[in-house]
């Protein structure tokens, strides 16, 4: 698979191991609502943040969505669009690698970005995310077009989507609208229209698809076989399964044109509680105005180019956004993608959660106020010191909460749920109990343990126990800090 370089690149390859843990430092006062509800806004470098979040959520999170810097060497002035190219590509390509490792096993990527580095970043998403699970780069239609631009005026972005994985991605779809139904059926007191049971368009002749040729008995007792003409073979579109259980089940019409049988699906009005459903399409018509909605909550123009709710919230359900899913957004700007998240749980009471991540100091004034005009809970937290000192100590300010996840996501590779009446067992993976002790581990202090026959490795200050009585028992002891330093 080809591969890009650039000025830089062996370095940006290196940064997202290197980027240091630090302390989340929950802040009351800029909090809104209950504490602890799921939500949560972050300030501080995105890279960073990532890091430092990653022991809580790797794996977990099922869409996410961003809107970086295009770099179209234009002045704004609430973020940096001005990068030397090699620098755009040096800062992404850390960032995008973190941000796999947040994405559920069925989750997606969502990218907005324009012609200035939309080839350049699909080719480094192949590299991060791999090629075969590239999803789609949709063009999405902007109110207006460039008249600034040189040659033509620009309408249209992209939208570039890649799946954690293909194979386990399943794509949202698009509730259809404005349909008619103009046929009654009387015996189930139900309208309903009709579509041509044979396929048709590419793919339809006998050769294409030689397993969907057969017959199915016509009203008269005639076989009937999917014709594209009175000489050319074609096929059904549903195998023999599917179409024997159609046929028991009544959902087939049978119309007599030309002394000829044809057969067509009958395709009934959804009653309440059902919808019929279509693929979304890769061009995305934003008809919606992300500033107009800003100046709204806030009564004046405070954001350059804001993304529109309407477009996140069509973003989310091509991610196939459940009610219980996390959604994160690491370019946070105005706070878009929790206004949508908000607006997706209120029309149907789901219970999605957000996370962004916004560095400027605008995340107080602008994103977190924003989320809190319309009516959004969440804890805000900035970025504190690093989690270990130049020694390899742990730094004083250190949670046990903290220290917990850090040690589980270090030996486990996954993500931490803090339990408090399981403490200070963490969990077990792989057959394996890990415990985190506050102080020393002593004989008496082991006695106490929640039980496991299995392995067990044990973290703490010191330890009273020698080492052959701990081997005899399947202890694994490791002093904090030095025996769990990144």
């Amino acid at each position: 698979m080809p591969t890009l370089d650039w000025n830089g690149k062996s370095d940006a390859l290196k940064i997202a191991k290197l980027t240091p843990y630090r302390i989340l430092q929950f802040d009351s006062a800029l909090s809104c609502g209950v504490k602890n509800s799921g939500n949560l806004i972050v300030q501080g470098d995105n890279l960073d943040a990532l890091k430092s979040l990653l022991p809580f959520y790797r794996q977990r999170v099922k869409c996410i969505y961003i809107d970086p810097p295009y770099n179209t060497h234009s002045a704004f002035e609430h973020y940096d669009d001005n990068f030397e190219h090699s620098a755009w590509l040096s800062m992404m390509y850390p960032r995008l690698e973190l941000l796999r490792d947040f994405l559920s096993d069925d989750g997606a990527i969502f990218i907005s970005i324009d012609d200035e580095e939309a080839h350049y970043l699909k080719v480094i998403c192949d590299e991060i995310f791999g090629r075969k699970n590239f999803v789609a780069q949709c063009s999405v239609k902007r109110s207006g077009g460039r008249q600034d631009s040189k040659f033509f005026a620009v309408v249209n972005e992209y939208l570039i989507c890649y799946a954690k994985s293909t194979t386990t991605f399943t794509a949202g779809k698009e509730i259809k609208i404005n349909e008619t139904y103009p046929k009654f059926d009387a015996e189930r007191g139900r309208n309903y229209k009709t579509q041509l049971l044979r396929k048709w368009g590419a793919n339809s002749r006998r050769a294409d698809r030689p397993n969907l040729f057969y017959s199915i008995p016509a009203p008269d007792g005639s076989e009937l076989y999917p014709m594209l003409s009175k000489t050319a073979e074609g096929c059904w579109r549903w195998g023999k399964n599917k179409m024997q259980q159609a046929l028991d089940d009544g959902l087939i019409e049978f119309v007599k044109k030309n002394d000829e049988w044809v057969a067509y699906e009958k395709i009934y009005e959804p009653i309440d509680g059902e919808a019929r459903t279509k693929k979304f399409t890769t061009w995305i018509d934003d008809s919606g105005t992300g500033a107009d909605t800003v100046k709204k909550i806030f009564g004046t123009n405070v954001f350059d180019y804001p993304k529109s709710v309407e477009l996140i919230e069509r973003v989310l359900k091509m991610g196939n956004v459940d009610k219980n899913s996390i959604v994160l957004d690491a370019f946070a700007g105005s706070g878009t993608t929790a206004h949508a998240v908000i607006n997706l749980n209120n029309s149907d009471g789901g219970e999605r959660k957000f996370i962004l991540i916004e560095e400027k100091e605008y995340c107080k004034t602008i994103t977190a106020e924003r989320v809190k005009r319309v009516g959004g809970s969440f804890d805000y937290c900035s970025l504190g010191e690093r989690f270990f000192d130049e020694t390899g100590a742990i730094n004083s300010a250190v949670t046990f909460e903290q220290l917990a996840a850090y040690i589980w996501h270090k030996c486990t590779g996954k993500p931490y749920t803090f339990d408090e009446k399981n403490l200070p067992l963490l969990g077990t993976d792989n057959g394996t109990a890990y415990y985190l002790l506050e102080g020393e581990l002593t004989k008496k202090i082991l006695e106490t343990l929640p039980a496991h026959d299995g392995a067990k490795i044990i973290f703490g200050n010191s330890c009273k126990i020698s080492t052959e009585n701990l081997k005899s028992q399947g202890i694994t002891f490791r002093q904090t800090p030095t025996k769990i330093k990144a």
